[in-house]
């Protein structure tokens, strides 16, 4: 196996980094990220406020470093609940095949149809505008690709001798499923999960800043773009830093799905 080079050590380090801030969450933040300052409104960065305050007198970096949890949270509960739908989805319409499997699949079809990001926007609008909401709707739209790779593995892995060897043996439709079939799906799930970090990131970001996700005062950073846009042109550091903050860990997890794909597809 070879060594890493040195950008994937700095991508996996750049990850763990956001990763550790993201359990510390409000810990880590040097003020209260809700705490109102008015006398101290749209101070530009400086050593006391390094990424500036807002239009309240908050500071951006608190609340920049509080939101870091607010989004890894956000991201591993929406693939969390899609994992295991698609996971529950993939085995049984690829181990069951027949009309099992044409009706997930048919299921899953109506999903993929649509846009992913229009999908969310339409579900997060019927349950309402809250983060918790949100997170739902991009779930209900997030677990059909894990279906169809599950189901891709089972209808191969399913046909192997140790399989067979397993039913002729007495295993049950469960046994075989969970204990022989599921454990060898973990890499490309792994890979897959890694690589959809970034993406879930962005569409629960771009449901905030449409006002489908978080509500203020919600240090979420989509919110936190969104709200800042109107200052753009005199007061940039509002968005600014949010923004750089949503490309950085994207860049980040994505960096490092590839580092995973690349070591153990090789």
């Amino acid at each position: 196996m070879r060594k890493l080079k040195f950008r994937e050590w700095v991508t996996i380090a750049l990850a763990a980094s956001i990763l550790i801030v993201a359990l510390l969450g409000s810990r880590a933040a040097p003020l209260n990220p809700l705490k109102l300052n008015t006398p101290m409104r749209f101070k530009p960065p400086d050593i006391s406020h390094w990424m500036g305050t807002d239009n309240l007198g908050r500071d951006m970096a608190s609340r920049i470093i509080t939101g870091t949890q607010l989004a890894v949270q956000s991201c591993l509960i929406i693939l969390i609940t899609a994992i295991v739908i698609g996971i529950l989805v993939g085995l049984i319409s690829g181990y069951y095949g027949g009309w099992v499997d044409e009706i997930f699949m048919r299921v899953s079809d109506v999903f993929i149809a649509f846009p992913g990001l229009v999908l969310a926007l339409a579900i997060a609008a019927a349950l309402g505008p809250n983060l918790n909401n949100a997170m739902i709707a991009i779930a209900a739209v997030w677990w059909p690709p894990y279906a169809r790779l599950v189901r891709g593995q089972v209808l191969l892995l399913k046909e192997f001798d140790y399989i067979n060897a397993t039913r002729a043996l007495g295993g049950g439709d469960l046994r075989v499923m969970f204990a022989h079939i599921l454990p060898n799906l973990l890499i490309p799930l792994i890979i897959q999960i890694t690589s959809d970090i970034g993406p879930a990131l962005v569409t629960t970001s771009s449901l905030s800043f449409i006002g489908m996700g978080a509500q203020p005062p919600t240090p979420e950073w989509g919110s936190m773009v969104s709200f800042g846009r109107k200052y753009i042109f005199d007061y940039w550091w509002m968005s600014t830093f949010p923004g750089a903050a949503i490309f950085i860990t994207v860049l980040a997890f994505n960096g490092v799905g590839e580092i995973l794909r690349k070591r153990l597809q090789s």
